[in-house]
């Protein structure tokens, strides 16, 4: 998916196995000379990275993610959504 402001997002597979299953979902954003990126490990909420986002851009991100973690961990168990394009094929 991809905010307003061209930041996008992206999730792993589910790693780990039973009640130790976790997903990665990884924050980015084009800026001169490179990206803002950071990555947060779900279901801990856990940062694991953050260069070049504010505390307030991090605290969105949360909050996003408690919203949408349980699509997040549905997604990455069938290995994402396949866009139109990718279903005619």
């Amino acid at each position: 998916m991809e905010f307003a402001d061209q930041t996008l997002v992206t999730h792993s597979r589910v790693l780990g196995e039973g009640n130790s299953e976790t997903v990665q979902v990884h924050f980015e954003r084009p800026k001169m000379g490179g990206f803002d990126s950071a990555r947060c490990e779900l279901p801990s909420y856990r940062w694991l990275m953050c260069d070049g986002f504010t505390e307030q851009e991090t605290a969105y991100f949360t909050e996003f993610l408690h919203h949408n973690a349980h699509l997040l961990f549905r997604y990455a168990r069938v290995g994402g959504i396949l866009s139109s394009f990718e279903q005619k094929k």
